[in-house]
């Protein structure tokens, strides 16, 4: 990967040789791994990169699990000053990846010249202050004895979980035919500004099908649980006793906003039906309205004829 000598990434100005990212009089100082993140990240702004991608790119020579990317994200957006709900640097994008929404370019010349005034070499001032002085032994005692205090409550907690009390995921037996959850659809809108459509379209989506009957769908809360989960679809399925899943995703350019819809069989993972609704994006209410209907009216005879076609597939 090229980058320029001083990189500019959103108010940052950031020096690849040291890892050192600067704004205005603020200063910051990258590790190894952070800094390969960004990079990466960088390399490719606006596109969503998955966490396999990720992984590769940043420990490539080691293996480890996908809990490192998601700390390493973590960690990076509290150094950018960033944050994951309203984000100005790095977005998530529920099931399929990160995508830095910040712009990308050349830091200026005076941008440059304040950003090398740290040297890559210099050291970091370490203090000769005791680790523990005076009252702060009380203090250490005092912070310990809460954390213990919180991890007996915390397995209490998940004691009382196991032996029956009610949890996010709902228990469930086998699913039946007629059942369908919908996740929450997809913002992928240039800057990802459309989330309020995006989940009104997903309720509206709900609110419909669970007029069909005999259909069974799972809530809102249920659906949106998972909205930022990384589970394959299967799992999904089965937590939810559903035997089918509908998501989908929205886009948008300039007037007209587009809504991908599929519907998968949980069981195979095959796409039993997909479609795209292009509308005018002008009354919003109307249009989720719209899209619903259609969709109601497709996803009911596919998963009538589903159960029949499965049989006859080679």
């Amino acid at each position: 990967m090229g980058h320029p000598t001083m990189l500019r990434i959103g108010e940052w100005c950031l020096n690849p040789a040291s890892g050192q990212l600067q704004r205005n009089e603020e200063t910051v100082r990258l590790e190894i791994r952070s800094l390969r993140l960004l990079l990466y990240l960088a390399s490719r702004p606006g596109e969503v990169v998955s966490i396999e991608d990720v992984l590769g790119e940043v420990w490539p020579e080691v293996a480890v699990s996908q809990d490192s990317v998601y700390q390493a994200i973590a960690g990076l957006r509290r150094q950018l000053g960033d944050d994951s709900r309203q984000p100005t640097y790095i977005a998530t994008v529920p099931r399929l990846g990160y995508q830095l929404v910040a712009a990308v370019g050349s830091c200026t010349s005076d941008e440059a010249k304040l950003a090398e005034e740290i040297k890559p070499d210099q050291k970091p001032v370490i203090s000769k202050r005791p680790l523990f002085q005076g009252a702060d032994f009380y203090r250490a005692g005092v912070v310990v004895a809460v954390l213990l205090l919180a991890s007996v409550t915390g397995l209490g907690f998940l004691w009382h979980n196991r032996a029956g009390s009610p949890s996010p995921v709902p228990a469930t037996g086998a699913a039946s035919q007629e059942s369908v959850a919908v996740l929450p659809f997809l913002d992928l809108t240039q800057g990802m500004k459309e989330g309020e459509f995006a989940d009104g379209m997903t309720e509206e989506l709900i609110d419909k099908l669970s007029k069909i009957p005999n259909l069974h769908v799972p809530s809102p809360t249920s659906s949106f649980y998972y909205r930022d989960k990384q589970l394959p679809v299967g799992d999904i399925a089965r937590a939810l006793g559903v035997a089918y899943l509908l998501d989908g995703s929205v886009r948008k350019s300039g007037a007209t906003v587009r809504v991908a819809v599929r519907l998968t069989r949980a069981d195979n993972g095959f796409v039993v039906w997909a479609e795209t609704y292009d509308r005018a994006f002008t009354d919003i209410l109307m249009v989720q309205d719209d899209i619903a209907n259609h969709v109601a009216k497709q996803l009911r005879s596919s998963i009538q004829t589903g159960p029949k076609t499965a049989s006859t597939q080679r």
